[in-house]
């Protein structure tokens, strides 16, 4: 069985890498054989290996380890869908053989920092005040980014679908919220942000570990990274 890593950030397909040789490095340093510019990789962070029908992935003692679907590992085997973190890049197993996975990322999360959207006039000092506080993210449940994990670590993120922002989740010091983007396209239900069934408002709300965020269909769950 033959493997293949898709490269995302920010929901955004950057590339295909074929696993057809015996190791994969990943990290910042121009040696690697994957190279990521990101302040949040290390020099030499993480490698996969592969052997007849099996991939692997070890983290190498990076600062800020290495996640699959999540979870901080030092090493364990990868399956077909699994979802590997790499500082703020993603990478998505995919096994030959498995199925015509098409990866569409239409559904967003990302870090706010667009003027001409929302107003943010204490981003700076957010940003200090939530060094050190606990750190969540989303977990993509269905369709074609199922299991795609995305951290939480800005003071203030937005959740969308096909380039329209949905929903504002905010970082604090007594954990994070999460409140509506009023759109004058969203006329339908459909267009509406729910938390676990419910429409959310443009009233912040408070988030707690498995809570169901629904984005035009899309669903996530927010969860805290141990």
């Amino acid at each position: 069985m033959e493997f293949k890593l898709i490269l995302t950030l920010d929901g955004e397909i950057l590339k295909e890498y074929p696993i057809a040789s015996e190791s994969i490095s990943i990290g910042r340093r121009h040696e690697n054989d994957i190279q990521l510019n990101d302040l949040t990789v290390s020099g030499r962070h993480a490698l996969f290996t592969t052997i007849p029908g099996q991939v692997f992935v070890e983290d190498l003692a990076s600062t800020n380890g290495t996640l699959v679907n999540g979870n901080h590992v030092k090493k364990t085997t990868l399956k077909h869908g699994d979802v590997v973190q790499v500082g703020h890049h993603q990478f998505t197993v995919l096994a030959e053989g498995e199925g015509e996975t098409k990866y569409e990322p239409t559904m967003f999360i990302k870090a706010e920092m667009d003027e001409t959207q929302i107003a943010l006039p204490d981003w700076e000092s957010r940003v200090e005040d939530v060094k050190g506080q606990p750190l969540a993210g989303l977990r993509t449940l269905n369709g074609p980014l199922a299991r795609t994990v995305m951290e939480l670590r800005k003071p203030f993120n937005t959740v969308g679908f096909r380039g329209r922002k949905m929903a504002l989740l905010s970082r604090g010091l007594d954990g994070y919220t999460i409140s509506e983007i009023r759109n004058s396209q969203s006329r339908r239900n459909l267009d509406r942000p729910l938390l676990n069934g419910r429409e959310i408002g443009p009233v912040p709300v408070d988030l707690k570990a498995s809570d169901i965020i629904n984005i035009s269909g899309f669903e996530v769950e927010f969860y805290y990274i141990k």
